[in-house]
């Protein structure tokens, strides 16, 4: 390896470690901003988000690329749904933070690797190995358990490791950068944010006139909040393999966790620690197969 490919391996290794941090530690920021409904916090999030983009994509000249796929129409369409998909995922979320559910949203993040080997095996023919099979079997149990035993359906956790599972696999159908199409996703979306807040919301906080200074800046951040951890991401994306990508994906749900049980008090019942315990088991499993099948790659490439 060059010295210029160690420089841009630690800088992705810092900028995934900024990514996952950052989703990890943002229920801080949801917590402060507990006053207003979940509906208008993400409008609010679709709004600012769609500035802040709007602005990089400015910097960037990269309005040629924006037109260039708002001419494509099966991207438009793959982009619309997955624009309904991440709003959905992000309501779930915040109404989860703001409703002492953070324990099952960290729960869903974790599930959500494993969903999306299932996802991979179903839509793309990707075939599972066999520790892959087992570490699926064993968050299956996770879940089976708390359901048949404990009559607990973790209907957040499965929501969110489901909208995002889907989300992430129709982006992959779309050969376009995270920043041009998280950029559309919001343009799509914005119409329904705007016409929520202008017209249909009715609370205290729902008028920014009214609102006090710090309030009205909490909410202008959510652009910030929303879209800085994934510029983070994708220059971590393109610096290091995915492979080693995966094995940060770990840091924020648990961050998320600890979060949940030792600041905010969250009651981790007996049926939440028998389905995590499952699910962590089958995680460790899941990594040691990563671990191993990309050992065996480098081991074969070196051969050749």
């Amino acid at each position: 390896m060059t010295t210029e490919q160690q420089v841009r391996s630690k800088q992705g290794v810092l900028l995934a470690l900024a990514a996952y941090t950052m989703w990890g530690i943002a229920p801080i920021y949801f917590k402060a901003i507990i006053e207003v409904a979940p509906l208008e916090i993400l409008s609010h999030r679709i709004i600012w988000s769609f500035v802040f983009l709007a602005f990089l994509l400015h910097l960037g000249k990269r309005w040629k690329v924006v037109a260039k796929v708002l001419k494509q129409k099966k991207s438009m369409l793959f982009l619309t749904v997955t624009s309904l998909l991440v709003a959905t995922n992000w309501l779930i979320f915040i109404w989860a933070v703001n409703t002492e559910h953070m324990i099952d949203a960290s729960l869903g993040y974790y599930i959500n690797p494993l969903f999306n080997v299932l996802l991979g095996m179903v839509f793309l023919g990707e075939r599972l190995r066999k520790l892959q099979w087992f570490a699926v079997l064993l968050a299956f149990l996770g879940v089976a358990i708390q359901i048949v035993a404990f009559g607990k359906v973790p209907v957040v956790a499965l929501a969110l490791a489901t909208s995002f599972g889907c989300y992430g696999l129709l982006r992959k159908k779309i050969n376009l950068d995270a920043q041009t199409g998280l950029f559309i996703e919001t343009m799509i979306i914005l119409p329904a944010a705007l016409i929520y807040l202008a017209l249909i919301a009715d609370s205290s906080t729902s008028n920014l006139v009214n609102n006090e200074l710090n309030l009205n800046l909490l909410l202008f951040a959510a652009g910030i909040v929303t879209t800085l951890p994934l510029l983070c991401f994708n220059g971590a994306a393109t610096r290091i393999m995915l492979s080693t990508l995966g094995f940060f994906q770990y840091i924020g749900p648990s961050l998320m966790f600890l979060l949940a049980v030792f600041i905010y008090h969250e009651p981790f019942s007996a049926d939440k620690a028998l389905t995590f315990t499952f699910i962590w088991a089958a995680l460790i499993i899941f990594s040691f197969d990563g671990l191993k099948f990309a050992n065996q790659n480098r081991k074969m490439r070196k051969a050749l």
